[in-house]
């Protein structure tokens, strides 16, 4: 059953995702509250009708109990792709706890938790166990809780297929690690739709969901397409092969060395051993109503273009905003 609009809490809401999801929930006539550590950082959801925009430090629950308050849902979006296993514990596990704890005193009870596909305790990589540990501290929180377990996340400004073609444009091989695994890239769009579909829905309480596109691609055709896509050499893409464990390990070490967020970690490459792909038993973006777009026709209309990154952005620079 669908609700009337709500009172959101939303953490993470700066981000990639979380930019989409505030645009949708904005259309949907919910009201956000968007904690961020700096409001700086909320440029481009800031100006949105009914988001309010605080900073704060969400790992403290005193201060994380009081924003719950007068508010319906809480969605967490908080996640790291890179770091240290301390690092992975504190943002994937203690949060959770942190959350839990405040839920728990504030007596908002229902919370959106985005996951990821493959999360597993016994999984290769510190990410998929990290997350897979805070999936079950939630589960024993007495939450009204959806787990939404998204695959790789694609669309503007993503920080995958454009991160690869970018690649392309500057060296005339890409030599690739993990070049087999298989992935199933959701749109981001998607993504956030899901959420926003679970914020109005009481009925998705208590069950998880797996969001994966239509397409199944090996991060080598993935790569090859994004440059396709993009145009470099007229759509030709440049030559992607893969390489050897012992090699790919240390192209992984040597890219965690370069600054900035490194475009493969070793954690990325113990992550890999697995396919990122539907389970087939588990419910999808069908399940809420959702078509699932496909990358190889989503991607082409952004790789390569620079612009606004959500469709409320786009009307505000058309209307000279």
């Amino acid at each position: 059953m669908t609700g009337s609009p709500a009172r959101v809490l939303l953490l993470g809401g700066t981000g990639f995702v979380g930019r989409h999801v505030c645009e949708k929930l904005t259309r949907l006539g919910c009201n956000m509250t968007v904690i961020t550590r700096r409001a700086s950082q909320a440029s481009a959801i800031i100006n949105l009708p009914r988001v309010t925009v605080i900073e704060g430090d969400v790992y403290n629950a005193e201060f994380l109990t009081q924003c719950m308050q007068q508010h319906d849902v809480v969605i967490n979006l908080i996640a790291i792709l890179h770091g240290t296993p301390a690092a992975f514990e504190k943002a994937h596990v203690q949060l959770p706890q942190v959350i839990a704890k405040a839920c728990q005193a504030s007596g908002v009870h229902r919370l959106v938790h985005i996951s990821a596909l493959g999360a597993s305790l016994t999984g290769p990589s510190d990410y998929q166990r990290s997350k897979a540990r805070g999936e079950e501290v939630l589960k024993q929180a007495g939450l009204e809780l959806t787990l939404l377990q998204p695959s790789v996340i694609f669309g503007k400004e993503d920080k995958f297929l454009n991160l690869f073609a970018q690649l392309q444009s500057i060296t005339p091989i890409v030599p690739l690690a993990g070049a087999q695994t298989r992935f199933q890239a959701v749109w981001v769009e998607d993504v956030a739709q899901a959420v926003a579909q679970c914020v109005l829905s009481s009925d998705t309480a208590g069950k998880t969901y797996e969001l994966c596109g239509p397409e199944v691609f090996t991060l080598q055709e993935l790569v090859q397409k994004s440059g396709q896509w993009a145009g470099i050499r007229q759509g030709k893409g440049r030559l992607v092969f893969g390489i050897p464990h012992a090699l790919a390990w240390l192209q992984a070490f040597l890219m965690e060395l370069a600054p900035g967020q490194p475009l493969m970690s070793r954690d990325n490459l113990a992550s890999m051993k697995v396919d990122n792909v539907a389970s087939g038993h588990a419910l999808g973006l069908k399940d809420l109503g959702i078509q699932a777009s496909a990358v190889s026709s989503t991607a082409p209309t952004y790789l390569g273009v620079k612009g606004p990154c959500t469709t409320l952005n786009d009307y505000r620079a058309k209307a000279g905003r």
